[in-house]
């Protein structure tokens, strides 16, 4: 073979051997490269790459640095990617007793010890633990928790569950350390992680934008029952709901001008139209958006009101549904607030 037939072309590299390039360039123009933070499985690649480059031609090393060039102006922050190398970046900038308990924790992982990440879970995350792992698996993890904790713990696990684990923690007298910290590991590993989480907002916001957006009958009829299906449920529903029946006890008189500003006047005037001819809640907040605004305004929309006439329902959820629905939009955006029920503000 001759010495041309040994030079490689730029088209026929892989990733990795373009990388394996890159370190030789680096280390030829004597860089220091930290290669040992890598995964010692990446190591091994990228010493198998190496091992596997020969000769090289000079057009393809200058394509090659190019692109490795060109990534690295593309990369507009480089993160730790690590817990370890969060902690590192963060360690003068963390309260040191705090920069120590995680280094600590750390350092118990790298020697195999997992249980003091457990340790420092939050309460009703080991409390899912007492209730969804075994008994036996319990009574270890309740054993290694700090003392108070794992009091707290046993008070909010169930009561006949706590006594079978406080009974089974009598039989952990002869259990090998190896299984107490293959334990640890598989317990870090479930629960020491967050879990990715399919929906941005809790249930109860959820289902109250659905809600929102619902006629009065089918938010009545769903409401009605999922108050004989969980009342709890379904009174933090109701609190999440924001209906035109919601803003005379819930908008400031102050914020009243600035919620309407959005609003069409037509249907400004059907909604006001429809609801002082409704019930006594919906005729409170049509009074109440008309005190809220200058004398001359609301006798124009009381003018504009009485020609308007009667309301059909249809119309009149569509209306009453865009008042509503600028004034959530304020709240969501932080412009303003809601008050509780009380009076009080939110």
């Amino acid at each position: 073979m001759n010495q041309m037939s040994a030079l490689s072309s730029e088209s026929s590299l892989t990733r990795r051997r373009k990388a394996a390039i890159v370190v030789q360039m680096l280390i030829a123009d004597g860089g220091s490269l930290p290669l040992s933070d890598l995964p010692e499985s990446l190591q091994e690649l990228l010493t198998g790459e190496l091992a596997a480059l020969r000769l090289l031609d000079r057009a393809t090393m200058e394509t090659v640095a190019s692109e490795f060039a060109d990534a690295l102006d593309a990369i507009g922050m480089a993160a730790p990617g690590s817990r370890d190398g969060a902690i590192s970046a963060l360690a003068h900038h963390l309260s040191p007793d705090l920069a120590q308990r995680l280094q600590s924790q750390m350092d118990s992982v790298r020697n195999g010890d997992h249980w003091p990440v457990i340790a420092d879970l939050a309460v009703p995350r080991l409390v899912r633990i007492m209730e969804s792992e075994s008994i036996e698996i319990c009574a270890v993890a309740l054993s290694k928790l700090p003392v108070a904790k794992a009091a707290e713990v046993l008070a909010k696990t169930p009561g006949p569950r706590a006594r079978r684990i406080t009974y089974a923690m009598s039989l952990t007298a002869d259990i090998a350390p190896d299984v107490v910290r293959r334990i640890g590991r598989a317990l870090a590993q479930d629960y020491a992680q967050n879990a990715p989480i399919a929906f941005e907002k809790a249930p109860v916001q959820r289902l109250g934008a659905i809600l929102n957006s619902a006629t009065t009958d089918t938010r009545d009829d769903m409401l009605e029952g999922l108050g004989a299906t969980d009342p709890d449920f379904a009174s933090d529903v109701r609190r999440a709901i924001f209906t035109f029946k919601d803003i005379a006890p819930r908008v400031k008189p102050t914020d009243i001008p600035n919620c309407i500003r959005s609003v069409d006047a037509n249907v400004l005037t059907t909604a006001l139209a429809a609801a002082l001819a409704g019930d006594a809640d919906l005729v409170a907040s049509a009074e109440y958006i008309l005190e809220n605004l200058s004398q001359r305004m609301a006798g124009q929309l009381r003018e504009d009101v009485a020609e308007r006439g009667a309301v059909r329902k249809a119309d009149a959820e569509a209306a009453m549904g865009a008042v509503t629905t600028a004034v959530r939009e304020l709240a969501d955006a932080g412009v303003i607030t809601y008050r509780e029920p009380d009076g009080d503000s939110a």
